[in-house]
């Protein structure tokens, strides 16, 4: 049972100012590695999973990008941690199925 949700928006500094785009779906990308389950909003994107399992994904998304050239990055970053009833995304969503 997943104890954590853990929302993050990635905000790196490219290296010649250009787009975050490419750079924004390289850390994507790593999280679809990960096989957490996640949900991509506008704004920010949100993985279920351990809390430490989490964490570590995110260290790997900065890690990422600077690996890409990034001088600096910026992790805006929500935890919800839940240990003793668990953690769901569909949970507290389950009043909003379409979102609104």
């Amino acid at each position: 049972m997943a104890n954590a949700l853990v929302s993050i928006q990635i905000l790196p500094r490219t290296p010649e100012g250009e787009s975050v785009i490419p750079y924004v779906d390289r850390a994507i990308d790593i999280i679809k590695a990960s096989g957490v389950p996640y949900r991509v909003a506008p704004l920010e994107t949100t993985m279920e999973g351990e809390l430490g399992a989490l964490l570590a994904v995110v260290q790997q998304m900065n890690e990422a990008m600077t690996e890409l050239g990034c001088p600096s990055v910026i992790s805006q970053i929500k935890i919800y941690y839940n240990p003793g009833e668990g953690a769901s995304m569909d949970r507290l969503l389950e009043k909003y199925p379409d979102g609104r």
